[in-house]
């Protein structure tokens, strides 16, 4: 079995607890960038040189084979120029769901399986029961939205050690087996933009292009900026309006046009939504695909507000009808079904009315 190991607390306790339960484990840890240096620095739990330490020092104390492979290249294509299009197309990507899909469990699990490994083992917080995912114990760290991604054929290759467990829990027992990982704090940021700032690391790679900030109310320029991309659907901060609403509320970002490069802002109560369109489905529930309505949840960022719905695939696309409306939701992110605990099914947001 394969223990996929960032060098983070989470990593170190799930390839130590399938050791102790007597599997053959090799420890891997995925070199994401040619140049470490270039990506963020300090020990984080994921992407950096301190990692990668982290990671071999505790496959040392577990007693463990361990191996760094270079996915550097296959990362950057995947996630990072993907995260750059999808800004420059005016939608808002999660790069943890497309590292998820394209790295974790694609390329990663396909060279396992080729190599003759039966399985992969992660420290994401979500259950598996029964070939179905399931949120974990510990909603605060839940994670099986950024695995919603994952078809069954995956998600019958993989295991989650600690979704049975809270995240107090695991640190706790990572003292206990001695692990240095076991206070490491969590990694949060997306982990190719070293110092945190989204709009300065697009603005570096699709250059600067002034275009107009527009109220939807009155149709007036209300400010300027450079460059579309800085902006996603429900911003209220870092607007630079220069005059305020006629009604003195605060206003926030409404759509994202890239082609004439116009960002129109307007009240929150026009942020509401209740219809979705979702593309590129995957369904991964037990039962068959819902080609008629279905009544179920959907949550539509991570750590986010979870909604009833109505939802079915239709044309390839997964329409999903919200029982109330919801407000800031932005094309390209991930829509996550589920029923009850388990997930069901996903898709990327391509839009909203």
């Amino acid at each position: 079995m394969l223990a996929a190991m960032s060098g983070g607390v989470d990593s170190a306790v799930a390839a130590a607890r399938i050791a102790e339960a007597g599997h053959d484990v090799t420890g891997v840890h995925l070199a994401l960038s040619s140049n470490p240096r270039s990506y963020r620095t300090g020990a984080r739990g994921c992407c950096t040189l301190e990692d990668a330490r982290d990671a071999r020092r505790a496959a040392d104390v577990i007693g463990i084979p361990f191996y760094v492979w270079d996915m550097a290249e296959r990362f950057h294509r995947d996630v990072v120029e993907d995260f750059v299009s999808e800004y420059a197309a005016g939608r808002t990507p999660n790069p943890c769901l497309r590292c998820n899909e394209k790295i974790k469990f694609e390329a990663v699990l396909d060279r396992a399986l080729a190599l003759g490994f039966d399985a992969v083992a992660t420290g994401h917080h979500a259950r598996l029961a029964g070939g179905v995912l399931r949120r974990s114990v510990d909603e605060a760290k839940d994670q099986s939205y950024v695995l919603g991604v994952l078809t069954r054929e995956q998600l019958s290759h993989a295991i989650f050690p600690l979704g049975d467990s809270t995240k107090a829990e695991v640190r706790a027992e990572a003292g206990r087996r001695g692990l240095t990982v076991a206070d490491k704090p969590d990694s949060h940021d997306i982990c190719f933009i070293a110092d945190g700032d989204t709009r300065a690391f697009l603005a570096d790679r699709l250059g600067a292009s002034e275009g107009p900030i527009v109220d939807a109310l009155t149709g007036q320029v209300v400010g300027t900026h450079q460059g579309a991309y800085g902006f996603t659907i429900g911003q209220r901060k870092g607007l630079r309006i220069d005059r305020p609403a006629t009604d003195g509320r605060p206003r926030y970002v409404l759509s994202v046009e890239p082609v004439s490069n116009t960002v129109t802002v307007g009240p929150r109560t026009s942020l509401e939504v209740r219809d979705i369109v979702g593309e590129r489905p995957v369904w991964n529930g037990p039962a068959g695909e819902p080609y008629e309505p279905i009544a179920c949840s959907v949550q539509l960022r991570a750590h986010g507000e979870v909604y009833g719905c109505r939802a079915q695939l239709s044309g390839g696309e997964l329409h999903i009808a919200l029982d109330r409306p919801a407000a800031g939701v932005a094309a390209g992110q991930g829509a996550v079904l589920y029923e009850g605990d388990a997930v069901i099914g996903s898709a990327t947001i391509a839009s909203a009315v």
